[in-house]
């Protein structure tokens, strides 16, 4: 499957010039630390960007939790990265816990969990400081605060750890207008805020995104809720972001041509085969999702095996869940910038293609893509703003439970192809031949 157009020799020259400043200004981002720097900072005990834990045990993880949360959201305005120190005791001696494997791994889940969002950028190394090992956490600040833990904004100056107040948050939105930030909540000028569906957002989308406590405490505006969602550019210029118009837009695609999905049923294994039912598959992030549920159910037959056994065996010819996980990361990775086209689902007779617009993203490569763990976000707030609706449960997992469902349905093995311009998944019924 191929985009209608092509691109000239110099247009495939500046998307590469694109992608490679892209990755370089991603690993510009991340901070080197030395030994020494990392030693200056463990004896440094009055910093306010370090912090240091025995172990990562009992209450300790959520603690480190609110710390990278804290880190994240850089409320003095460090504009440096912050430390998690574990195996280490307050007064920045080494406390000689072994650091396994086990626990590098734990620690890289605060990343991936969904438990903070946005994502955090952030590194988790084995170090030997003072003669002994340690596990590090070097968080960067955010370049989309506010960043929430389970619901809060935590936020830290000095000594003094708390949950953002009003106050708070307006700066940690303020902050966001002078980074280069990312595209999916770049204001867009021509929307204005009656083109955001605020029932769906103070009955749907607010009540998620924030614990119940934190709702009931605070007298904050629509307008500094919005903000403090991203969905608009702060509560001083309620322009839509584009992450606003995605979640909230009662007529999004006046301002995002390219945000749906173009779903065709085709009877028979070309293009030119006779189609038999087609979908625009467009409107808010969780409607979107939900029709694109709906449809792929509608489609996926059941067979029956009476022969394999002395009852009967019942087993979709398609894992449901593998075209959710799918269709749910070409939505959640798309590019959503520069590009009118839609997401392509394509339900062949002998397979199902599942196409989006923008190549692979960041650190993630054609060689790398799908593995374990190797993630990185186009559409960072778009990312959080699935999790919060619940269609995202852990980030950078997605391509791999796809694969793992269909092997346990008895599918071929996932197909991949990748270019600088899109992403295309090729899945086959059960028992196909690879």
């Amino acid at each position: 499957m191929t985009h209608e157009c092509g691109a000239s020799d110099s247009g495939e020259l500046n998307r590469a010039s694109v992608s490679h400043i892209r990755k370089t200004s991603i690993m510009s981002r991340i901070t080197h630390l030395s030994d020494g720097d990392l030693e200056a900072m463990l004896a440094d005990i009055e910093s306010d960007r370090a912090e240091r834990k025995q172990s990562f045990k009992g209450d300790s993880p959520n603690k480190v939790r609110v710390d990278v949360c804290a880190f994240a959201n850089d409320l003095p305005d460090h504009r440096a990265a912050g430390v998690v120190f574990i195996g280490v005791k307050d007064d920045g001696t080494p406390a000689e816990l072994p650091i396994t494997d086990e626990l590098l791994r734990e620690l890289a889940d605060i990343k991936t969990d969904g438990r903070i969002l946005p994502p955090p950028t952030l590194t988790v190394q084995k170090r030997t400081l003072r003669g002994s090992d340690v596990a590090v956490i070097v968080v960067e600040p955010s370049d989309s605060p506010p960043v929430r833990f389970d619901g809060r904004v935590h936020i830290r100056i000095g000594s003094r750890r708390g949950i953002a107040s009003a106050q708070d948050e307006r700066i940690l939105n303020e902050k966001r207008r002078f980074r280069d930030q990312p595209f999916d909540i770049h204001p867009v000028p021509t929307a204005t805020l009656d083109d955001l569906n605020r029932r769906l957002f103070e009955d749907e989308y607010l009540p998620s995104a924030f614990a119940p406590d934190i709702l009931e405490a605070n007298g904050r505006s629509y307008e500094q809720r919005l903000a403090a969602c991203k969905m608009i550019a702060s509560a001083a210029d309620p322009t839509p972001t584009v992450l606003g118009l995605l979640c909230l837009g009662i007529r999004g695609r006046d301002f995002l041509p390219g945000a749906y999905v173009q779903f065709l049923r085709i009877d028979g294994t070309d293009y030119d085969s006779p189609i038999v039912d087609e979908a625009l598959i467009d409107g808010p992030i969780g409607q979107m999702v939900r029709q694109m549920d709906e449809k792929l159910s509608s489609h996926n037959r059941v067979a029956v095996d009476f022969t394999s056994g002395s009852t009967e065996r019942r087993a979709s010819i398609y894992p449901l869940v593998a075209l959710q996980q799918l269709t749910r990361n070409a939505i959640l990775h798309r590019s959503y910038e520069a590009t009118n086209a839609p997401i392509r689902v394509y339900w062949f007779a002998d397979r199902i293609e599942i196409q989006s617009p923008g190549g692979p993203f960041g650190t993630v490569t054609p060689e790398n893509f799908g593995q374990p763990g190797i993630t990185d976000y186009r559409n960072p707030n778009v990312a959080e703003a699935m999790r919060v609706l619940g269609f995202v449960q852990r980030f950078g997992f997605g391509i791999q439970l796809a694969r793992r469902e269909l092997s346990r349905n008895g599918n071929p093995d996932l197909e991949v192809t990748t270019s600088g311009q899109s992403v295309l998944c090729r899945v086959r019924p059960a028992g196909a031949q690879q």
